[in-house]
């Protein structure tokens, strides 16, 4: 395994350590105080546990090397990660709902909330640590699967905010059902969040186009070298993971040697290596002024 992705699945360990932590302070802030909104958010610590467990897989997974079964590569497998994390999201967001409910019907007092309270904010400030480290890593390594583990636990932290508002609200105004009101707007804004996961997971494996701006990168590239009797078309661009799979046809002069479109388009693909990370680029050369040139502009050919 390659240094790189060793150093992929050390940041997942520190998200597995970090959940693990934080599901333990959150826990014992509930059993301290009987908040709904703590318990709730208790929950969702366990939710990035479970999270954190399957990109610490699929970042393994994704790190293997191509095969004769997997000729790109394994890089989709960091979709799975962030698929299985959102459908996880949106189950607490149930349990969390139905215990909030219960509690809004009947509503109980809280207790020794100001400890409660302060092992809560020990936790947040764990989240907020840990997952400033994971987006910056995510960015850096440009891993989905890091980028979608930070973006969960800064949603945590927000929650953990939420729900201590709620609780110091009981505290200052004695209204009991503050508690699980706040931990039903809690299981909203954790809906949102899986959603949200769960509908970038999808895009990922049905091949989206690489984001906007790395596109306008490729054409700009591509349109430097464009001349009288120099173009290009069909071009294609897919995102799978970290990888960045850019394609498209290079049309020279029919006289060409291939010695000289051979150079041409070594020129090209090394232009956008330097400007994308992590993209592999493929050229097809053709004639210029032949028809059948124009005849696969789209993903079938026009016979």
């Amino acid at each position: 395994m390659k240094k790189k992705n060793l150093s992929l699945t050390n940041f997942a360990w520190l998200s597995i350590g970090a959940a693990i932590f934080t599901m333990a302070l959150k826990t014992v802030a509930y059993l301290l105080t009987g908040s709904v909104g703590l318990l709730s958010d208790a929950l969702e610590s366990l939710v990035n546990l479970a999270g954190a467990l399957m990109a610490l897989a699929m970042l393994r997974v994704a790190a293997l090397p191509a095969d004769e079964n997997h000729a790109y590569g394994h890089t989709k497998a960091e979709y799975f990660a962030s698929g299985v994390e959102g459908t996880l999201i949106l189950i607490a967001a149930a349990s969390i709902a139905t215990a909030a409910t219960e509690r809004l019907i009947a509503p109980q007092p809280l207790e020794q909330i100001g400890l409660g309270l302060g092992v809560s904010i020990a936790a947040a400030l764990v989240n907020l640590f840990v997952a400033c480290i994971l987006l910056r890593a995510g960015k850096q390594y440009h891993s989905i699967t890091l980028e979608a583990n930070a973006h969960h636990l800064m949603t945590d932290v927000w929650t953990s905010a939420g729900v201590l508002v709620g609780v110091g609200a009981v505290a200052l105004t004695g209204w009991d059902r503050l508690d699980p009101l706040v931990a039903i707007i809690v299981a909203g804004n954790i809906v949102w969040t899986g959603i949200q996961i769960v509908r970038k997971s999808i895009h990922g494996l049905m091949d989206t186009a690489i984001p906007a701006e790395d596109i306008e990168i490729v054409r700009a590239i591509l349109e430097n070298y464009t001349r009288a009797e120099i173009d290009y078309h069909a071009l294609r661009t897919r995102q799978s993971g970290s990888r960045k799979f850019v394609s498209f046809h290079v049309l020279t002069p029919g006289t060409w040697t291939v010695d000289q479109g051979h150079r041409l388009v070594e020129d090209i693909e090394a232009d956008i290596r330097r400007a994308l990370p992590n993209v592999t680029v493929f050229t097809h050369l053709e004639p210029l002024a032949d028809p059948a040139s124009w005849a696969d502009l789209h993903l079938d050919r026009n016979e």
